[in-house]
């Protein structure tokens, strides 16, 4: 299975069993990136606030057994991990998700923005040059409401910082002649609210 999914198939799984979760970090990444980011951990944020008993028995259900803080499953080089909540990108609540449908099952995620978002949090508040990458990966490849990503940055009190880095994310203009990159096309993708 690919990463997509997995978390389709483990996301499913857990809402089958009254466990909504959200996938977020490197994972999200890895999927808007076409994988030139690579993460073999995916990061579900539960929308509401299940004992760690259920989440572990639901994921039991399906091979997943628990090691520290992780839950690794034989038949795959991915491993799960359930960070706290709320589903937020610094300090602001994530209000939209978006969905990806597999043949495994529905995957909800970080919409685009809200993954630039999360990934510039990292960088703007831990100095994390790889989370900046990341983000404009992602910008490269998806439609990204940059407007959006500015004022989040400065209620977040990174304004200037912003302002350094934003041509880093805006998207590159192909040269005359030169076909467009694979990946411009707008996603599809269904946005749920939370």
């Amino acid at each position: 299975m690919t990463l997509g999914e997995l978390g389709a198939y483990v996301s499913s799984h857990l809402a089958k069993r009254g466990i909504q979760v959200v996938l977020s970090g490197g994972a999200c990444v890895s999927l808007y990136s076409a994988n030139l980011y690579r993460s073999d951990d995916l990061d579900f944020i539960e929308s509401g606030s299940a004992a760690r008993k259920m989440l572990k028995q639901a994921l039991g259900e399906i091979g997943f057994q628990e090691s520290r803080r992780y839950f690794q499953h034989p038949g795959t080089r991915f491993f799960l991990e359930f960070p706290s909540g709320p589903l937020a990108v610094g300090r602001e609540p994530v209000k939209e998700t978006a969905e990806k449908r597999y043949s495994t099952g529905l995957l909800r995620l970080l919409s685009p923005t809200d993954c630039v978002k999360d990934r510039l949090a990292a960088y703007f508040h831990w100095h994390d040059l790889q989370s900046l990458e990341q983000a404009a990966l992602v910008c490269a490849r998806n439609p990204v409401d940059l407007k959006e990503v500015r004022r989040w940055a400065g209620n977040e009190g990174m304004a200037s910082e912003y302002a350094g880095i934003s041509r880093r994310l805006a998207p590159k203009k192909a040269s005359p002649g030169r076909p467009k990159p694979a990946g411009r096309r707008a996603l599809k993708n269904k946005k749920t609210l939370i």
